[in-house]
């Protein structure tokens, strides 16, 4: 594809779409899932396909001229209402000669369109030599109109529902919580753990990471507040079970038990609020071309990512993260975990509802497994807390289990709950293993890896 026939496809050729879309609904039908407003260069033809689609999305199919009437009458340009009229008359005077040469061209419409933005997007990721992004966008762009998958039918795809593999998912450390997601999270699913500042999010994201490792997976995890070193010794002090504020002397037990660990942990910082989603997915290609293909993704976490949406309400930005978190778990296949902090007043409750995330309730929606981490500061003194299910697309939600947490080494043990747990003194500290020897710690490095 050259540069010259990015053009080729001028006023003339989308008046004609317009026309189609005006006039045949079956064609309106067939390329709903490809067409974007932004693909057409006339402002008057954005406006009134961005009207089509709206009517369709309510009615299921396509104005009439007299609906479009009402509605341009309501904008309030009037050097723009006036452009509008001139373009719906030319759409709908427009011969049929090409009409059946314009519908097959379309996906070449859409795909030449998304090139075009990709390349003149890319000049200031040029300059900051951002190649990766770059890549992606073209990538994109050329994928573009290239939706031919009818989807699943089920009267003849009856194998691959019931296939072994029809489902693939990473168990958690947590035998309740993969019960009520039948194994573990699947590829594709975003899940997420809400908690209170400080009452152990990071951690159960360690938690989560550690226990795939140690299966044999690849882990990618990506930090976004604390240091690509410091999370390190978190896992250090997973696997050893000596606390973090410990670890530093324990090199030597670290280095023993590294070999031991089946799976890959790429552990990734970026500078809060400087990557976006894109970055992330950079950076997943990265590792893919370089042999690292990841089975897992953490992001500590979601909302410290940046918007292409600039200049609107948080909660706006905050949604498309959310949705593009959500897109590129499906586009890659593979299963995304992340934590998102509680408003002020859910910190305060014993159990966090859906109604106190932070920020909007649309995470919720748009995440496949939702789960809170109740833990009051009575808590963090007893090493207890709750886990509480919001949402669960796989299962049964609104469950509450009860927690025992070590905040020190990241090692969360989940039960059935009772209400009188968080009052309960632990019978021994919570953690035992603060002044650690090394014949205990062999002891316990064969008893975790071998369970």
């Amino acid at each position: 594809m050259t540069l010259k026939s990015i053009q080729e496809y001028g006023k003339g050729f989308q008046v004609k779409v317009l026309s189609s879309l005006l006039t045949h609904k079956d064609f309106l039908t067939n390329i709903y899932d490809i067409i974007n407003e932004e693909d057409f260069n006339n402002q008057a033809h954005r406006w009134i396909v961005k009207e089509i689609l709206a009517y369709y999305d309510k009615y299921h199919t396509t104005p009439s001229l007299d609906i479009l009437k009402v509605e341009v009458k309501k904008v309030e340009n009037e050097v723009l209402q006036l452009s509008i009229k001139e373009q719906l008359r030319e759409a709908y005077i427009a011969s049929d000669e090409d009409l059946e040469y314009v519908q097959e061209e379309f996906s070449s419409f859409c795909k030449n369109q998304q090139l075009k933005k990709a390349l003149l997007s890319s000049v200031d990721l040029l300059k900051a030599g951002d190649y990766d992004s770059i890549k992606i966008m073209i990538e994109d762009a050329l994928k573009s109109g290239q939706d031919k998958n009818l989807g699943h039918e089920y009267n003849l795809d009856i194998e691959t529902r019931f296939r072994e593999d029809a489902r693939t998912t990473i168990a958690t450390p947590w035998p309740k919580i993969n019960e009520l997601l039948q194994g573990g999270l699947g590829n594709g699913d975003f899940g997420l753990i809400f908690g209170n500042p400080g009452g152990g999010k990071s951690w159960s994201l360690v938690a989560l990471g550690g226990h795939a490792v140690k299966m044999g997976y690849n882990v990618l995890h990506y930090t976004l507040e604390l240091g690509e070193d410091y999370v390190g010794l978190r896992y250090d002090s997973f696997f050893t079970k000596i606390p973090v504020n410990h670890i530093t002397k324990h090199k030597k037990e670290v280095e023993e038990i590294i070999p031991q660990i089946e799976g890959k942990l790429i552990i990734k910082e970026f500078p809060t609020g400087r990557a976006s989603i894109h970055t992330v997915e950079s950076h997943i290609r990265k590792c893919i071309s370089q042999d690292v293909k990841p089975d897992l993704i953490l992001i500590d976490y979601v909302d410290l990512l940046s918007s292409k949406r600039k200049n609107v309400d948080r909660k706006y930005e905050i949604d498309d993260i959310y949705t593009s978190t959500k897109g590129l778990a499906r586009e890659l296949n593979l299963p995304i975990w992340s934590v998102s902090q509680v408003n002020r007043a859910g910190a305060k409750d014993d159990v966090i509802e859906g109604d106190k995330a932070a920020g909007s309730y649309d995470k919720i929606m748009i995440t496949d497994f939702c789960l809170s981490l109740s833990r009051k500061a009575k808590d963090k003194i007893n090493g207890t807390g709750r886990f509480h299910v919001m949402k669960n697309r796989y299962g049964m939600d609104g469950l509450t289990f009860g927690v025992k947490a070590d905040t020190s080494t990241g090692h969360f043990e989940v039960h059935d709950y009772n209400e009188d747990d968080e009052l309960v003194q632990p019978s021994h500290p919570v953690n035992p293993h603060s002044n650690i020897d090394s014949f205990e710690l062999k002891h316990l490095q064969k008893e975790f890896f071998n369970t």
